[in-house]
């Protein structure tokens, strides 16, 4: 067996490694070994990462702010009721974008009053669901938005809520996670954000406890995001500053965002200076948190040869969506051969041209059986999964210590018929 040629960049898990004979280990659990066990493909999540990532927001936002704070989990970046219970087992609280991320979140035993409920167009159900379940805050998008919770809302209970402002300020991130820009289907224009502040103030029913800015993600660039917070001060004081998430994450070698100490060491000055010391300040990282953790994992079915080489694996667009939507990058090695030279188009195995899991990657001469660990798939990956093509979604597995457990089992045949009516 070929000795390592290398050694892993940060796209791959802190608690991943690669033996002495040139294996994977992901949390103490050999890949190979897994994989036959699991089957593939499989997301393979490292416990001890996501506790230890999630202590990184928690320790820098202690250390670099000294008024009330809390960290939030963007939940759509993974979903998963176990992600959801470590993550409030951590002390964090919860984001979540939907009715069915709420109820998942509520599933997993987080309290009511530690979820902030999201959405550009929440439906009247689910703010209903959310008013009912006693959430701690709501983020209000927009009037419509706003009227629609106040005929919910119980004036002798009023709902928290803040109000999301689109700062006029875009994050130098791809067009499709972009949503601080001035014309974006997210939050009130700033221009507008004056009558919507008057309007939540006097409404009975609710109660303003501030504002909410996000201008994106994959975000690499501190400067956007002190921008945005500066754009909130004009505004009125408030005694609580959602400052949003985003920060990015490396998918290879090349890419080097800033450290979560920096990241909110950032915004918490910026908004010291801007806002006034001793606000309530929230911070809401998804990708950060969970990217790279994760590993996805496949088998090569098949290798066809041209002027590169294509190798196509057992799963592709229904689990890993992203590199189809807005072009993202990942790193991929065959586990027992990293470090190879053969120029290769890693493809899935749906029916479309576009199914590229990775454009082009260096892989060590791929052969069907083959074994592909491709890193960086913990945020986005289960999160946008799909039956297209009627291929059953992977399931998530934890690994820790040299052991692994599955917290989401792979879908069945069966499942695909759940819902129609035979």
């Amino acid at each position: 067996m070929a000795t390592p040629t290398r050694t892993l960049s940060p796209a791959w898990p802190i608690h991943a490694r690669l033996t002495p004979e040139g294996g994977l280990e992901l949390g103490g659990v050999d890949a190979a070994a897994l994989a036959r066990e699991a089957g593939t493909p499989v997301y393979v999540l490292v416990e001890d990462d996501l506790r230890e990532r999630a202590r990184a927001f928690s320790e820098a936002l202690a250390a670099h702010h000294d008024g009330p704070g809390e960290i939030l989990f963007a939940s759509k970046a993974l979903p998963v009721t176990a992600v959801y219970r470590l993550f409030a087992e951590e002390g964090l609280s919860v984001d979540v974008a939907s009715g069915g991320e709420l109820h998942t979140a509520l599933a997993a035993g987080v309290p009511a009053k530690r979820i902030h409920v999201h959405g550009n167009a929440k439906s009247r159900a689910e703010l209903r669901a959310a008013v009912a379940a006693g959430v701690g805050t709501v983020i209000v998008d927009g009037f419509h938005d706003l009227e629609r919770l106040l005929e919910e809302a119980d004036p002798a209970r009023p709902q928290a809520v803040l109000l999301r402002v689109t700062p006029d300020v875009a994050g130098a991130t791809h067009a499709a996670i972009s949503t601080g820009q001035r014309d974006s289907k997210f939050g009130f224009q700033i221009e507008e954000a004056p009558r919507a502040i008057e309007r939540a103030a006097a409404a009975p029913g609710v109660r303003l406890e501030g504002l909410h800015v996000h201008i994106g993600s994959q975000i690499l660039d501190l400067d956007p995001l002190r921008r945005a917070v500066a754009a909130l001060a004009p505004l009125g004081d408030f005694p609580t500053y959602n400052l949003g998430g985003g920060l990015g994450v490396a998918y290879g070698e090349d890419e080097d965002p800033p450290s979560v100490p920096d990241y909110v060491a950032a915004l918490a000055a910026t908004a010291d200076a801007e806002l006034g010391r001793g606000k309530r300040l929230l911070v809401e990282p998804g990708r950060a948190l969970v990217a790279n953790a994760g590993v996805t994992l496949y088998e090569v079915q098949t290798v066809k040869h041209g002027p590169r080489r294509w190798v196509a694996a057992d799963g592709g667009m229904s689990d890993n969506l992203r590199p189809m939507l807005y072009g993202a990058r990942h790193e991929a090695e065959v586990v027992g051969r990293f470090g190879g030279d053969t120029p290769c188009r890693l493809v899935g195995k749906h029916c479309e041209s576009g199914d590229v899991i990775v454009g082009d990657v260096a892989l060590d001469d791929p052969r069907p059986g083959d074994l592909i660990a491709v890193a960086g798939t913990g945020a986005y990956g289960h999160a946008m999964a799909n039956n297209y093509n009627g291929v059953p979604r992977p399931p998530v597995v934890f690994a820790s210590g040299g052991r692994w457990r599955t917290v989401v089992r792979r879908e069945s045949y069966d499942d695909l018929l759940a819902r129609d009516l035979l």
